[in-house]
């Protein structure tokens, strides 16, 4: 039974997080970041900030994709697809359950993004696409949330609606294949020349990091220097000033053996002598 059990708990993983996700993704830790790689080799990974919203964004469904909804009315580019927010940041994508926190690192460029065409910010201001009057549907989040998984199924957007694009037909599966690839080598090639990118810099503060420790070190050594220096400057005024009281000590005894001599002379005088200096 228990055999049986994990069985299944790990079958649910496999459905629930795909493969590459699973090996890709970690957890936000917040105000850190999150750590990839396994062991001691990994690296972290900062996460994207947080987007302001005054409410729970609406979205909007964009032609000729697989159920892509985007953000219109924020600068940075935010997806709803298959469930999840999807956002780029500096090279990298992120995605979460909701809209405004808990981003995870998602190891590579999400396949839903090949389908969405680069100009769509511009089609969407004009309510043009490609020569079609657009009247797309501004969609509130929770009808999104209630309604994406049987959109999806019964592919309400491209057959009932068209994206709300008027008198257009959907690109044939053949030209949008052709679109998704050239996208896909574009974005790839973008994406590996972002992380390229990302590590020159890297390495670049790094370098700097390491010049900035060992100007550091070098002044560490140099100030141990100088309290050594000093110390040495101390113990030599230390034996000065014993010196100087050993000196001291032996004109004190010095004089304290006069004066006992003195007084012992003055003792020893013949009583005679003494007794004529009295008459």
């Amino acid at each position: 039974m228990k055999k049986l059990l994990f069985g299944i708990i790990f079958l649910a993983l496999l459905i629930v997080v795909p493969i590459p996700t699973m090996a890709g993704v970690d957890i936000e830790v917040p105000g850190v970041g999150i750590h990839i790689g396994g062991g001691g080799g990994g690296r972290r990974i900062a996460l994207p900030p947080p987007i302001g919203f005054n409410g729970s964004p609406d979205v909007v469904a964009l032609p000729d994709t697989d159920d892509v909804y985007v953000v219109p009315d924020i600068d940075a580019d935010m997806f709803f697809w298959n469930g999840w927010w999807w956002r780029p940041w500096k090279g990298r994508w992120y995605r979460s359950t909701y809209y405004d926190r808990g981003w995870a690192y998602y190891n590579n460029v999400p396949s839903f993004y090949f389908d969405v065409d680069p100009g769509w910010r511009g089609y969407y201001r004009d309510h043009n696409w490609y020569g079609h009057r657009w009247d797309y549907d501004r969609i509130p989040y929770r009808q999104l949330h209630q309604n994406w998984g049987s959109w999806h199924n019964n592919q309400y957007w491209e057959r009932e609606k068209t994206w709300g694009v008027q008198g257009y037909q959907p690109r044939q599966q053949q030209q949008r294949d052709e679109l998704r690839h050239q996208r896909q080598e574009q974005y790839h090639q973008q994406y590996q020349q972002g992380h390229e990118g990302q590590r020159d810099q890297q390495q670049k503060l790094d370098q700097q990091k390491r010049g900035q420790r060992d100007q550091q070190q070098k002044l560490d050594q140099q100030k141990q220097g100088q309290r050594d220096q000093q110390q040495k400057l101390d113990q030599q005024k230390q034996g000065q000033r014993d010196q100087q009281q050993k000196l001291d000590q032996q004109k004190h005894g010095q004089q304290h053996q006069g004066d006992k001599s003195q007084h012992q002379q003055s003792q020893e005088k013949p009583e005679g002598e003494n007794a004529g200096q009295i008459k």
